[in-house]
């Protein structure tokens, strides 16, 4: 398959600590990668960087062939990358309408989209006028996922979506994670390796800021052993 997103050799700074050590890795097209690790692997700096959010200070992150290295945030965003970030980061004061008609980039995305967006995320529709501070975790999780599309995205990076949620609620998320899976790739970081581990096609697996192992998740499953020392998990 065709690489959508690749990095070569990219290395991040966050002041004087030197967090990505030369990642390399691509996400092909239809495919659902998950970028693995334990707490201060890199994973989160990892989406910032491809976002611009925390610049790369070498290498290359070439995104449908263009490179983004260099690029501001919203010029990479404008590219065709949906971003959800963790912890949610959704205006809590304005209404869930609000929420999704500020990532339109054109006049009328959200309404090109609205039927889609609320098949997939229907307690969203019964909620346009309530201010998404007053949402369920589960709900604003489901409104952050929603406003990445709202506009043309040609991947999505989702940032710990299971955060703070119920068992039920994961169950929900992740069902629509691998319904979107048919529509985009997505490159996913999630801490609940359980909740993922039969949804993803490819795995990315980090420590200290390096790509230390790649491939298909079928294979990963199979190494109780590599599970154990990089994870923490028993498959």
């Amino acid at each position: 398959m065709d690489a959508v997103l690749e990095l070569r050799d990219v290395h991040t700074f966050i002041g004087s600590f030197h967090i990505l050590k030369g990642v390399s890795f691509a996400v092909e097209e239809g495919s659902l990668t998950a970028l693995l690790g334990r707490n201060g692997a890199g994973k989160t700096t990892t989406l910032r960087t491809i976002m611009g959010l925390w610049p790369a200070v070498r290498g290359s992150i070439r995104f449908l062939g263009e490179e983004l290295r260099g690029r501001p945030t919203y010029e990479i965003a404008a590219l065709g990358i949906g971003y959800v970030p963790e912890h949610r980061a959704i205006f809590r004061s304005l209404t869930v309408e609000e929420n999704l008609r500020l990532a339109e980039r054109r006049r009328g995305d959200l309404a090109r989209k609205a039927d889609w967006i609320f098949h997939l995320f229907p307690d969203l529709k019964g909620n346009l006028k309530k201010p998404a501070g007053l949402l369920s975790g589960g709900q604003q999780q489901m409104l952050a996922i929603a406003r990445a599309l709202v506009p043309d995205n040609r991947i999505l990076l989702i940032d710990e979506p299971s955060e703070g949620l119920a068992p039920m609620l994961v169950e929900q998320v992740m069902a629509t994670i691998h319904r979107l899976r048919e529509e985009m790739p997505i490159l996913l970081v999630e801490q609940n390796f359980y909740a993922i581990h039969h949804l993803a096609d490819r795995y990315i697996l980090m420590e200290d800021g390096r790509v230390v192992r790649s491939g298909p998740m079928t294979e990963l499953l199979m190494d109780r052993e590599g599970l154990q020392r990089y994870l923490g998990v028993m498959a």
